[in-house]
């Protein structure tokens, strides 16, 4: 049973593997230029000689843009492409046809968001650790944030390809969802020295906490494991969002 779900996961998921495939190089570039761009404004252009916590800012910094990196990667590839062919090129319609389990469709439409992710997130990280040797760390316990970070926000990105019915309703998602979670969830300062009202609001956003844990565990803070926790209630809550509005053909 759960060998043919797999296989099943694999047929949804082997087009957009091809289609990574012949465009990969296109894929790194546009992945990891937003993310760099961020990391020598604010880590070398506006973060110079700052510290944090007794951290060089650009420490900092870095593990705060992997996460956001795993956000814009994931969510990105996904949601774009899905809507593109659910909505012109009907190309879900016709999956929904074939015998699939609704699961394994869910999941294989999300795998493209969640490998660009790692290796968006992957390299920036590597960049860091160039930087900034003897302050960040690989651990386990980054690798299990990051992997739940870009599944959870290609569940998103998932739900945001099959509520929207035009690109204009997703570029207003994006504007109103994803732009603030970038520049607000612990990204590029500490969400703790805000008044207490925000830090409830931006706890309530996946990006906080995927920010916190990628951090804790690259610099060897302790560890917020009711944050990792919370992060995969996110995936869970996405997918299984994604799964009804499937099988309720709200789509």
């Amino acid at each position: 049973m759960m060998f043919e779900f797999f296989r099943e996961t694999y047929y949804v998921m082997w087009g957009d593997l091809r289609f990574m495939r012949h465009t990969v190089l296109n894929i790194l570039i546009s992945s990891v230029m937003s993310p760099l761009l961020y990391l020598l404004a604010f880590g070398f252009g506006l973060g110079r000689g700052l510290e944090v916590d007794g951290l060089p800012y650009i420490a900092f910094i870095i593990p705060g843009i992997a996460a956001l990196t795993s956000l814009s990667a994931s969510f990105g590839s996904v949601s774009t492409r899905l809507n593109i062919q659910r909505l012109y090129y009907r190309s879900l319609d016709e999956m929904l046809m074939c015998p699939l389990s609704v699961s394994a469709i869910v999941l294989g439409k999300s795998m493209h968001g969640a490998i660009r992710g790692l290796v968006s997130s992957g390299i920036i990280f590597a960049i860091g650790l160039a930087m900034a040797p003897e302050h960040l760390h690989l651990t386990p316990l980054f690798v299990i944030s990051i992997v739940l970070s870009c599944f959870a926000f290609s569940f998103l990105g998932v739900s945001a390809a099959l509520l929207a019915n035009t690109h204009q309703a997703m570029a207003t998602f994006s504007n109103l969802v994803i732009l603030p979670m970038t520049f607000l969830c612990g990204t590029f300062f500490s969400v703790d020295s805000l008044p207490t009202v925000f830090q409830g609001a931006l706890y309530a956003l996946p990006l906080t906490h995927s920010s916190v844990t990628v951090r804790a565990s690259s610099l060897g803070w302790d560890f917020p494991w009711i944050s990792l926790f919370v992060l995969l209630l996110f995936c869970v809550a996405f997918f299984a969002l994604n799964v009804y509005l499937i099988k309720k053909k709200k789509i």
